[in-house]
């Protein structure tokens, strides 16, 4: 193209259109690089629908769903973007900073703990059923990354609360049933509440079929094998660069016994969830986003 086309270009003003419309992609993107990877894609308000299908744990392993803590925050040397030890049952320095910070006996010291809390995604296998967005999407499988809410909603429809309500294992192929993905802005925050389980039904009517799909799904335990994690030094050293080199050494062994850390992680966690901070199941974009700043 000539320097007079782009000039005529600007003129007719189909650059702005067409800029418009590759923002409006990339904000559509995944935020990374794994494809095995779902995401619900939502509209211009906020809002999305999809169905998906909770699957059974993959061949060899034990439980359809695995459990990740990590930390994504910026300090005066920068971000802080690591997956958190505790995930292993492993002391994490992160979490003996935030224990230190949340017993000072401050405001500020709580407030600070608070921004620098774990967070909590769930990772499982899904069949997607409807995707409105991305039809190309609708009969294969993929991973999924998710928070507490939806968590808490997969835990609801096994103990249901009242008598009249029918347990169901939402990972079942044959007694499992489809979820109602539905997403919305609230407050100007992602909200899943509406989100529901459909009536209880096989994913398909072929068990060769569902074997396929059985055997096709990815690896859960590799997302919190120990190659996925740093050791207690190198977390160590990297929050006291992130820090300003002014995180504490080793605490003190009142405070750094592993009960009390995990229970003052968990009041973090419940602390930050239950206050005016963002949903978490909005945060696996910032870290996607922190991460690239933190490489640069």
């Amino acid at each position: 193209m000539s320097f007079a086309d782009l000039k005529k270009q600007s003129k007719l003003g189909s650059l702005t259109a067409k800029l418009v419309k590759e923002v409006e992609k990339m904000n559509n993107t995944n935020g990374n690089n794994d494809d095995r990877l779902w995401k619900l894609d939502v509209d211009k308000s906020g809002n999305g629908y999809a169905i998906i299908r909770f699957l059974p744990a993959p061949d060899g392993e034990d439980l359809p769903f695995v459990k990740l803590y990590s930390h994504a925050f910026q300090g005066p040397g920068g971000w802080y973007i690591e997956n958190s030890l505790t995930t292993l049952g492993q002391k994490d320095p992160v979490s003996e900073f935030n224990t230190t910070l949340w017993n000072n006996g401050t405001d500020a010291g709580k407030d600070a703990a608070r921004k620098q809390k774990r967070k909590l995604t769930y990772i499982s296998n899904i069949y997607v059923v409807k995707d409105p967005a991305n039809p190309e999407n609708e009969g294969k499988t993929f991973l999924y990354k998710y928070g507490k809410k939806i968590f808490d909603k997969l835990t609801a429809a096994m103990q249901p609360e009242f008598e009249d309500e029918e347990a169901i294992d939402p990972f079942d192929f044959w007694q499992g049933a489809n979820f109602k993905l539905k997403a919305k802005n609230v407050a100007g925050y992602r909200n899943y509440d509406s989100s529901e389980f459909a009536a209880v039904t096989p994913l398909l009517d072929d068990d060769d079929a569902m074997e396929a799909l059985w055997k096709k799904q990815d690896s859960l335990q590799e997302f919190v094998a120990a190659d996925q994690f740093k050791s207690y030094d190198e977390l160590k050293k990297r929050l006291g660069y992130v820090l300003g080199n002014n995180a504490p050494a080793r605490q003190d062994p009142e405070v750094s016994d592993e009960d009390s850390d995990r229970g003052v992680a968990e009041e973090l966690v419940t602390a930050a969830t239950t206050g005016k901070s963002a949903p978490t199941e909005d945060e696996d974009d910032a870290l996607s986003y922190f991460a690239k700043l933190a490489q640069e």
